[in-house]
């Protein structure tokens, strides 16, 4: 299915080879990513990506890898590193009609910093900076109160990911499983690219990565796996600083005047052409970290991960993890800021973990807004341990779940992850999601699940009654007050749907157009007429190009690459997640259910696996015949076997080709 198998000898050689199998398939994503590392966007697409290398500068990636690469980062990873960067330099090499010039070469360094400069972005650090850039002082939205402090007693359903673990007492027939289901972009930093990494001394991994990683982000090798979701604890904090009046450059802080670090950095722009301008921005740092100056006033930000460059180190471990006793080791380094972490094995063990790098605040302040910059008391240093943190290790009724929602109720009862002994400052949230809520009903209902029922289980279309989907339709249909007879027979569909999303329901497209699941209580509670103008909007888009408003989704919702063009079932919020936009009179899928791994280990602990991507391995070439490969499977519900044996892989095998870093 193409999908690469790269051995080596070394680690480094089997990184070496991953990173030149993956720039075949998805140099441009790539490089961009490394760009952005260096800082490099702005000068190569111009002044829109200048914001980009501002932050590069604002939070010192540089500055911390010059300092301490060569002192703090282990021989092994260096040797990663630079085996990646070695591995990409030759790809680009050998294409330099497609590479960047000004990024070559790259070095190992540029891999640590990669990581250093996407990771805060996972956490929406780009979000409070793009706020306090605004013209007037920002507040916080309700979202971001509602998320954080459970402000609202309505479930929540955002674009996230799905992880289950069963355990042998849970299975009708003693095996394991383990399901990798995140929600990602179909394309860009953050989409999936499927490998097979396998070398001597011990890597023996297949699952994701992100494009500029050198391993396996989340996936199985013969022993264990695990996956992630998205959580939400509050990770960042904006302090409000106290600057001297007669000196812009000071801070207070415990009674006293303080300076801030001042340093000039230039960023290059592309003007026109071959025309660039080196801007010089003054970057500024206080005690807290990093400070923007605005007419409205003067911030530092604090976040959770500052300098820290350990990410790929732990990841490292992860992958060479045999045992849950080495994966909580590596899991323990709490380089990783944040994702719920969902893990199996193949001696029957299953364990979930609210992993975050939480900070330890003094609770005397409210760290839902700005908090007071001029006073020692608010300024943290130090993160909830990593055995604090909400877990569980084999709970009594055999599974665990996570689909982005309360991680005290992982395994449907509050029992196994107590909720009591957590500072509300931490911000974990406590919401559910229609996802969540599915499978622990399922699996409830389900004293013992078997393999077909598991895979079923991923599958699911259906939205609780209990969901936001129900919630907003049931309000609107309550409330609406109309003569217009369409509007009325469409309130009716609506009505009259069973909350499900299969290719063949002629409610659910209507619905999806009408009540995107953005977190928007006031539109479900309130505003009846915007909804109504919605559904008008979604009325006519459908009989401009169906002809008529109950239109199967099948027919509407599409997955559209190159010349495969086929239906979807699924939507926003269903396990079987699927988002959408409008396009040439369809919906077209762009994120969601991509790239999906069901692993399974027997009795006996042999282990074996399924996977599908949405589109296939040359995920940004679109003349290979693997650009599109696995779609159509993707849109029935069907996967492929995973191959982790050397003779299973050359009894499929498609090509097979020797890379030398030597030449």
């Amino acid at each position: 299915m193409g999908v690469p198998h790269i051995f080596g000898k070394t680690d480094a050689d089997a990184v070496f080879g991953l990173a030149y199998a993956h720039a075949e398939d998805d140099f441009k994503t790539i490089q961009d990513l490394l760009m952005g590392a260096r800082g490099l966007l702005g000068s190569v697409y111009g002044a829109k990506f200048a914001p980009v290398d501002y932050y590069v500068h604002l939070i010192g990636v540089w500055d911390d890898i010059n300092d301490r690469y060569e002192k703090e980062i282990p021989v092994e990873i260096k040797n990663i590193c630079d085996a990646y960067a070695a591995g990409i330099n030759k790809y680009a090499n050998e294409n330099k009609n497609k590479r960047i010039a000004r990024l070559y070469p790259l070095h190992g360094r540029d891999i640590i910093a990669g990581w250093m400069y996407q990771l805060p972005y996972l956490y929406g650090i780009e979000g409070i900076l793009a706020k306090l850039f605004k013209d007037e002082k920002p507040s916080f939205s309700y979202l971001e109160s509602a998320l954080k402090k459970d402000m609202d007693p309505l479930n929540i359903d955002l674009i996230g990911s799905n992880v289950i673990g069963v355990a042998p007492k849970k299975s009708a027939d003693g095996f394991t499983r383990l399901l990798i289901n995140t929600h990602q972009p179909w394309s860009g930093p953050t989409s999936w690219y499927e490998a097979h990494m396998h070398s001597e001394e011990g890597i023996n991994m297949v699952g994701g990565l992100f494009p500029g990683s050198p391993l396996v982000n989340h996936g199985h090798n013969k022993d264990i796996g695990w996956s992630f979701t998205s959580n939400n604890p509050d990770l960042v904090d904006v302090f409000e600083l106290e600057i001297n009046p007669d000196n812009e450059n000071q801070y207070m802080y415990d009674g006293k005047w303080k300076d801030l670090e001042v340093k000039v950095s230039k960023i290059n722009v592309k003007i026109w052409g071959p025309i660039r301008w080196t801007v010089k921005k003054e970057i500024y740092r206080s005690i807290h970290g990093p400070v923007l100056k605005q007419s409205h006033g003067t911030y530092a930000i604090r976040y959770s991960g500052m300098h820290e460059m350990r990410t790929l180190e732990q990841f490292y471990r992860m992958n060479k993890s045999r045992d849950i006793t080495e994966f909580k080791e590596a899991m323990q380094m709490q380089a990783l800021p944040m994702y719920n972490t969902g893990y199996a094995d193949k001696s029957g063990n299953i364990f979930y973990v609210y992993n975050a790098m939480i900070p330890k605040r003094n609770e005397d302040y409210n760290w839902s807004g700005y908090v007071p910059g001029n006073t020692s008391s608010t300024l943290w240093n130090d993160y909830i341990k990593f055995d604090d943190l909400p877990q569980v290790t084999n709970p009594p009724g055999g599974y665990f779940q996570n689909c982005n929602a309360n991680p005290f109720l992982a395994t449907g009862s509050r029992e196994d992850v107590s909720p009591e002994n957590f500072s509300v400052t931490a911000g974990i949230e406590t919401h559910q999601t229609n996802r969540s809520m599915r499978v622990i009903n399922l699996f409830e209902s389900d004293p013992l699940i078997d393999r077909e029922e598991f895979f079923q289980y991923k599958y699911d279309l259906q939205y609780e009654k209990t969901s936001v989907m129900a919630y907003a339709i049931n309000r609107f249909v309550e409330d609406i007050e109309t003569k217009d007879l369409e509007i009325l027979a469409a309130v009716d569909l609506l009505k009259k749907w069973d909350l499900r999303t299969n290719r063949d329901s002629r409610a659910a497209a209507l619905a999806i157009l009408t009540f995107p699941l953005k977190f928007d209580i006031a539109d479900y509670r309130h505003d009846v007429d915007q909804i109504t103008k919605n559904l008008r909007v979604a009325i006519n888009k459908l009989k401009t190009n169906f002809g008529r408003f109950d239109v199967p989704l099948g027919d509407v919702q599409r997955l559209i690459r190159g010349d495969v063009d086929v239906p979807l079932d699924g939507g926003p919020g269903n396990l079987r997640a699927i988002y959408s936009s409008w396009q040439n009179g369809r919906l077209v899928a762009h994120t969601g259910d991509c790239y999906v791994q069901i692993v399974e280990w027997s009795p006996e602990g042999e282990v074996s696996a399924q996977s599908i991507h949405q589109f296939g391995s040359a995920v940004n070439d679109s003349k290979s015949k693997f650009y599109n490969n696995q779609s159509v499977l993707f849109s029935d519900k069907k996967m492929k076997p995973v191959w982790m044996d050397i003779q299973d892989i050359k009894n499929n095998l498609h090509s097979e080709y020797r890379i030398s870093s030597k030449n």
